[in-house]
């Protein structure tokens, strides 16, 4: 009698196994999925396979990503399409072809009760989604790109000539704290609408402000504490002067008033969320391109001609003339008693590099130090600048960091045996007449974040060389150092192998480790990371970020 008891509970135990299985299990779970805010529905429950792998039925990828589905029954094979996008899984297969290119696979399709089932992290970030996982709630938050694409990037530094050799909520402690690595910032580039504010929204001030709004949103949410945002892309200004015009980022035209005042907004906004709020200068830039038709009557290059010099296709400021060069500084110093910033942040904007540079009657009626060589003398010009425009930063508001991100190469060592073990074809001390070791050695600045934008294994500029160099240049100096990280470069069409893949730059992070020196990294840009999302970057930041 036992027995027979014994085996009929067996039996009904057996019965019930596959309610207790991990597809089961994981098909209780209530995953919930939105993109940009809007909540999608999923006609049926979303699961996590026993690889922790998301899958949603395709109908959502087709009602919810707007995107073209096809199944085909007899090769169990759903091919996606979106734009330029095709993305073919078949069920069973290890590996995606993503525009026909092989990539591999966690898991593929999976057909459930006669549905076809996709892993939607997979498909969103392919389709160039930002994919936030909270595993708290069981909630999944999708992010498109709501800018245009850019088919260039103006913004991205001169790379070095040599042929590259192929291989693979908490407020932030202001820089200058005892953690060595408090800084996790992000540029925001307004020239040419690249992040912020996009082209669609000119003039709309409710527009501007939401995008605002969710881009700092994504970028809080993958662990990001301060943003360096460009607030003078081309001798104009992102906030009501009475020395420079509106820039036409902000309205499509410049001199034109936006109705309100980004810069005030977008510090609130920065602040309400406990992040830092950096005000980026482009220092010497007049203008992108030589064209002067749309310039504003009161800009620069109307206003004081005579300042001007025409190089590589755009407009600079003369560095050489002293009352243009406090033109800049006055400039800067409007935003610092104007609103309450937390830092100061200029690029590497000096003088342009491997171009003509129109110079010599400022050589002759301003070297009043009797200079032996122009390049002396355009380097005497650029300290005094950096010089004396942190002395007035620091005299108004002691407290409103100052910092500099120059080029990463100050000089190779075949150039001067106290250089790095590079063979940069530009170097920020011969090239642009930036003398950074100087400004460290000073203490002019208070922090410097070298653009140090090349893998780990690019021979001539080697991160890790890079890395180390810089670090021996602000030991025992009060001069902090952050990693400026090409992240714009991960995944793009024209890098090499090595940028395939989100790792480069957790490597880099990794790398940066071995020194207390490093103080933190800036991310080059933020769109590059929230938005285009390439290879789940803003994931792996975000497991980066709360493991360190």
């Amino acid at each position: 009698m036992n027995y027979r008891k014994w085996m009929l509970s067996l039996l009904v135990l057996m019965l019930f196994l596959p309610l207790w299985s991990p597809g089961a299990r994981a098909a209780a779970v209530q995953i919930t999925i939105e993109l940009d805010g809007e909540a999608l529905a999923s006609d049926v429950p979303p699961y996590i396979t026993a690889s922790n792998v998301t899958m949603v039925p395709i109908s959502v990828i087709s009602k919810g990503l707007n995107a073209g589905v096809v199944w085909n029954q007899s090769s169990k094979t759903v091919t996606i399409t979106q734009g330029d996008t095709e993305i073919k899984l078949t069920s069973g297969q290890k590996n995606a072809l993503v525009n026909n290119a092989s990539v591999g696979l966690d898991t593929s399709v999976q057909i459930k009760q006669g549905r076809v089932m996709v892993p939607i992290r997979f498909v969103s970030e392919q389709l160039g989604l930002q994919v936030l996982w909270d595993q708290v709630n069981k909630h999944i938050s999708l992010f498109s790109n709501t800018e245009p694409p850019q088919s260039v990037d103006p913004e991205k530094p001169t790379t070095p000539t040599v042929p590259t050799v192929p291989t693979v909520p908490t407020i932030p402690t202001t820089p200058g704290g005892s953690t060595s690595k408090e800084m996790k910032g992000a540029w925001i580039s307004t020239v040419f609408n690249l992040d912020w504010p996009s082209v669609s929204s000119a003039g709309n001030e409710a527009k501007q402000k939401q995008e605002f709004d969710n881009l700092l949103d994504k970028l809080k949410a993958v662990g990001f504490n301060a943003v360096f945002v460009q607030v003078r892309p081309s001798a104009d200004s992102l906030y009501p002067s009475t020395l420079v015009p509106w820039s036409k980022v902000l309205t499509g035209t410049q001199g034109k008033n936006p109705g309100y005042d980004p810069l005030s907004y977008m510090v609130s906004a920065a602040h309400s969320r406990g992040m830092q709020f950096h005000a980026w200068f482009n220092p010497f830039r007049a203008t992108t391109d030589a064209s002067t038709s749309v310039l504003a009557s009161n800009h620069v290059v109307k206003a004081h001609p005579e300042w001007i010099v025409d190089a590589g296709g755009k407009k600079y400021i003369n560095p050489g003339i002293p009352e243009a060069r406090q033109h800049i500084i006055d400039t800067v110093m409007e935003v610092v008693k104007g609103y309450d910033i937390d830092g100061v942040h200029l690029d590497d904007y000096f003088y342009p590099s491997n171009v003509s540079f129109a110079d010599d009657a400022a050589f002759k009626t301003y070297n009043t130090k009797n200079l032996s060589t122009k390049a002396d003398w355009r380097r005497d010009n650029i300290n005094e600048f950096v010089r004396q425009l942190g002395e007035q930063i620091h005299k108004v508001k002691p407290k409103v960091s100052y910092g500099i991100s120059p080029f990463g190469v100050w000089r190779n060592i075949k150039s001067d045996s106290t250089g790095s073990d590079t063979s940069a074809g530009v170097t920020a001390y011969d090239s642009m007449y930036a003398d950074v070791r100087t400004w460290i050695k000073q203490g002019w600045i208070d922090y410097v974040a070298p653009q140090i934008y090349w893998s780990l294994s690019f021979s001539t500029a080697r991160y890790d060389k890079l890395v180390d160099w810089w670090v021996k240049e602000v030991e025992n100096t009060n001069v902090k150092l952050y990693i400026g990280l090409g992240a714009y470069k991960v995944g793009a069409s024209d890098q090499k192998a090595e940028w395939q893949s989100g790792d480069q730059i957790i490597n880099q992070l990794k790398y940066n480790e071995k020194y207390e020196e490093v103080a933190g990294s800036i991310m080059f840009r933020a769109n590059d990371v929230v938005v285009r999302n390439p290879f789940g970057l803003s994931s792996l930041l975000t497991f980066y970020f709360q493991s360190n």
